[in-house]
């Protein structure tokens, strides 16, 4: 018994693993065959009868997936078996128009051109995520932009920021994966080069014939890339770029919904986020998917990258393992996104709790505030050197360091009681904050 969709189904991407699926490859290789017999007739290399009689039963033909799919164990790809089966249903009709199925091009110009046509469906559908999270995320931007929190470097309180801040920093990286996939989903090429790569069978139409096929399936022209796969190890980069900007927001939820920080909380439904032992439990389960899709990327990911030794003009074993690994990567990406969506659907803000957390290091996180205004008077290594020592006996006292620098008579001297105010007040120490949310609600805006 198959347990895989019972332990997997929560990680989503299943979206994404119908673009792969075999019915949707087959209709992209039958799109081939049938395009490829229209351009050559239209260059005069087949005769216009065969061409449309190949495209017409290239298209109306129901093949039986089931056959071409065990077919394809012998014959190492479902290339193979399906120029078979086309072949037979046209010389049905006619023996001529038979000679002519799948001329001069070879199993691997299929199977990319394919892959490519099937990425280039995934890569919308990743798009249409990506544009339905980074909606969910613009208002949470602009609703909390002056909400204070502790930014955190290595898990400790840092200093001041705000929400919003934190939220246009996963809106960037959102923003640039998706500028990077629809780069690449310009660019995905046509696979043409026929048995050797040099398209000997066309004598000197090869790249007209080229050059037709990909305009007439909308994909790019680059020649021949039988073994040259950076194409597909770009795409997979693209693909599990966006798996890792959203692993990284994912990440971030899990840890502000911890109950010991609870600055976040996704919101609660009858059966979700709760335990099998713990009646109490509210669990962030839409950002944990996320994060476990996320985090199957680098492993598919390594496997296209490794793949990188396809020996001379076509590759054994490194071409099949590639197109596997890629497809995982979508349904990886696109179960993050699905995840990631969940998660952030309703979520709850608890400001308080944030604020809370701003006072809970008694102002150690205005350290490098103070120490700033210092500087001047005492240089940078004098108050330093003093901010160290007050925040040791903030930590060793318990008392709040506006206390403790209070007592000090070189601050007070220096300072005095209103500009050390101004210095230990979070709100007033957040720089460029606001810009960068608006830069960041300008470039989601400008799509």
């Amino acid at each position: 018994m198959d347990f895989s969709p019972l332990t997997t189904a929560y990680l989503g991407g299943e979206d994404l693993a119908e673009c792969f699926a075999p019915p949707a490859m087959l209709a992209h290789m039958l799109q081939f065959e049938a395009t490829l017999a229209s351009v050559q007739a239209a260059l005069g290399v087949i005769p216009p009868d065969a061409a449309a009689l190949i495209a017409q039963c290239a298209k109306n033909t129901p093949f039986d997936v089931t056959q071409i799919t065990a077919q394809s164990v012998e014959a190492s790809n479902p290339a193979i078996p399906l120029v078979h089966l086309l072949t037979g249903v046209v010389a049905a009709q006619s023996a001529e128009a038979a000679r002519y199925v799948h001329w001069g091009a070879t199993s691997q110009d299929v199977m990319d051109s394919a892959l490519m046509l099937a990425a280039r469906a995934a890569l919308t559908r990743l798009n249409v995520h990506l544009d339905a999270l980074i909606a969910l995320l613009c208002p949470l931007a602009e609703r909390h932009r002056t909400t204070l929190m502790p930014a955190r470097t290595l898990s400790q309180h840092a200093g001041p920021t705000t929400f919003g801040l934190k939220v246009a920093g996963w809106l960037m990286g959102l923003l640039g994966a998706r500028a990077r996939l629809r780069g690449v989903q310009a660019v995905l090429p046509v696979q043409f080069g026929g048995a050797t790569g040099t398209l000997a069978s066309f004598g000197t139409q090869g790249l007209a014939l080229a050059q037709g096929l990909a305009a007439q399936l909308g994909l790019a022209d680059a020649g021949p890339w039988q073994t040259e796969r950076s194409v597909v190890r770009e795409l997979a980069a693209v693909v599990a770029n966006v798996a890792a900007a959203v692993g990284k927001i994912a990440h971030d939820v899990v840890l502000m919904a911890q109950t010991e920080v609870a600055e976040l909380r996704e919101a609660a439904s009858p059966g979700r986020g709760g335990s099998s032992a713990l009646p109490h439990k509210q669990n962030p389960v839409g950002a944990i998917a996320a994060g476990a899709a996320a985090r199957r990327a680098p492993g598919a990911l390594a496997t296209v990258f490794a793949a990188f030794d396809q020996g001379h003009e076509r590759a054994s074993g490194a071409w099949h393992a590639e197109s596997c690994a890629l497809v995982d990567l979508f349904v990886c990406a696109g179960g993050a996104l699905a995840g990631l969506r969940r998660s952030l659907a309703g979520i709850e803000v608890d400001s308080a709790a944030m604020r809370r957390n701003v006072d809970l290091s008694l102002g150690l996180l205005m350290s490098e505030a103070v120490s700033m205004a210092l500087t001047p008077a005492l240089g940078r290594a004098g108050a330093q050197a003093l901010l160290a020592r007050a925040s040791a006996v903030v930590r060793a006292e318990g008392r709040p360091l506006a206390a403790v620098l209070g007592e000090d008579a070189r601050v007070r001297e220096q300072l005095g009681a209103p500009a050390l105010a101004r210095a230990l007040d979070p709100a007033a120490h957040l720089g460029s904050a606001d810009l960068l949310i608006s830069r960041a609600l300008a470039r989601a805006t400008e799509g």
